[in-house]
């Protein structure tokens, strides 16, 4: 029985991971607090090692403490001895727990995430498809960069209609008509990653330009203007071979490069192919901390900021990153491509954020793997994301995902002693 003026401060007892042999890159962690609450996060690439700066550092800091703290715990996660501009597993430990520290506040109060962040700037966020294939991105670790990749080829058959790694080689035309039947009006596909491997990303020849340009070619015949097209370059290429595609990809209007550099941290190399060509810059997934996006944008690096917040330190990092973006008169669009928690905190983020361009989705996960794991998903009409209406981020872990046997389970388990926790 709590003294009449006292009041309980809720504190973590339980962090729980999960991960899945079926999904190796995918790590989930439950925040369970001693008043009843649970908060969901996850983490993309490198589980295995998350999961282990989660139990065995993050862990003696994290349990006890007050949850309503994100802000004090974010900085503390995000200053840990390796360094701030690290984007190891120690980031990826703080970027899931963060997120779910959020979820918590949004379950707390009643409110969706976006709401706790300060409230939405928008009722609908426009959408684009990211044409990946049911399998793609389940499998292969941090250092996939060329082969380990699928590389789609024209005599692959497509698993399923949304199979789009392989359309957009072998008919990238029926694809975009595919993607505006449904509302799409924005599509991004990476025809130029099979050529980095034969040179290190160092140079492209004419042929190999020639062939990635076929996709937007076919795209434009078929569709013309009506779909809008990135190009994904996945940090592959050097400044000279960057520049080259870019150039070559005016003609057909496409909407963004994206992380064109193989080093997307050199924001001197950045400015240099922004102003080396017509086709505007997008970037960088890849980057972790506010500080580096400043230096990227200071320099005029990029059009287009996109931040995973899995990997740059959550949401409270990335509302930080998405501001300073604002202030440079720079549009944001958060990364997928990844998991369905990161999919439903980058939605709470773009709906809060008045500069917010497109959130990426995945139509090939949606339909798939993503509905057999959690309870709900993101809805999506016309091409445009509806405002989420469930407390916290709105979605949880299916009760039976961590009952696969497939399933990784861990716990770290808060033991408070004596040490009350009461304040006046």
């Amino acid at each position: 029985m709590l003294l009449k003026g006292v009041r309980h401060v809720p504190a973590i007892k339980t962090i729980r991971t999960i991960r899945l042999d079926e999904i190796p890159n995918i790590l989930w962690v439950e925040l369970e607090t001693d008043d009843g609450y649970t908060g969901l996060g996850e983490c993309w690439r490198g589980a295995q090692a998350t999961e282990a700066a989660i139990h065995g550092d993050v862990a003696a800091f994290l349990l006890g403490q007050d949850p309503r703290r994100i802000e004090y715990i974010s900085r503390r996660l995000l200053t840990s001895y390796v360094g701030f501009h690290s984007a190891g597993a120690e980031t990826r430990a703080a970027s899931c727990i963060d997120i779910a520290l959020w979820d918590l506040a949004g379950k707390r109060q009643g409110i969706p995430v976006y709401e706790a962040l300060g409230g939405a700037s928008r009722l609908q966020v426009q959408v684009y498809n990211t044409c990946s294939g049911y399998q793609y991105n389940k499998a292969g670790g941090c250092f996939n960069h060329y082969t380990g990749r699928r590389m789609a080829e024209d005599a692959v058959k497509m698993a399923g209609p949304y199979d789009d790694q392989v359309a957009f080689i072998q008919d990238a035309g029926a694809l975009a008509r595919s993607l505006l039947n449904e509302g799409y009006k924005a599509m991004k596909i990476w025809p130029f990653d099979p050529y980095a491997a034969r040179t290190d990303g160092s140079f492209i020849s004419e042929e190999d330009l020639r062939r990635g340009l076929e996709p937007f070619r076919k795209i434009r015949e078929a569709v013309g203007d009506r779909i809008e097209v990135m190009c994904e370059m996945h940090s592959m290429w050097s400044l000279p071979a960057a520049l080259r595609i870019c150039r070559a990809m005016e003609q057909y209007n496409v909407f963004w490069a994206e992380d064109p550099l193989c080093k997307m941290d050199d924001p001197h190399a950045l400015a240099k192919l922004r102003a080396g060509t017509r086709t505007p810059v997008c970037g960088s997934e890849t980057l972790s901390g506010a500080v580096m996006f400043r230096q990227m944008l200071e320099h005029g690096g990029v059009d287009y900021a996109m931040l995973d917040l899995g990997w740059c330190g959550g949401l409270s990092e990335g509302r930080k990153i998405a501001y300073l973006a604002g202030s440079y008169n720079i549009p944001i669009a958060p990364h997928d491509c990844t998991g369905p928690v990161l999919l439903w905190s980058g939605m709470h983020l773009a709906f809060h954020c008045s500069n917010t361009l497109f959130m990426e989705v995945v139509r090939a996960n949606l339909a798939t793997w993503y509905a057999e794991l959690v309870d709900e998903l993101p809805a999506i009409r016309d091409g445009m994301a509806q405002l989420p209406t469930r407390p916290g981020l709105g979605v949880s872990l299916k009760p039976e995902t961590k009952l696969r046997p497939d399933a990784i389970v861990r716990e770290s388990v808060w033991d408070p002693g004596a040490a009350a926790r009461l304040i006046r």
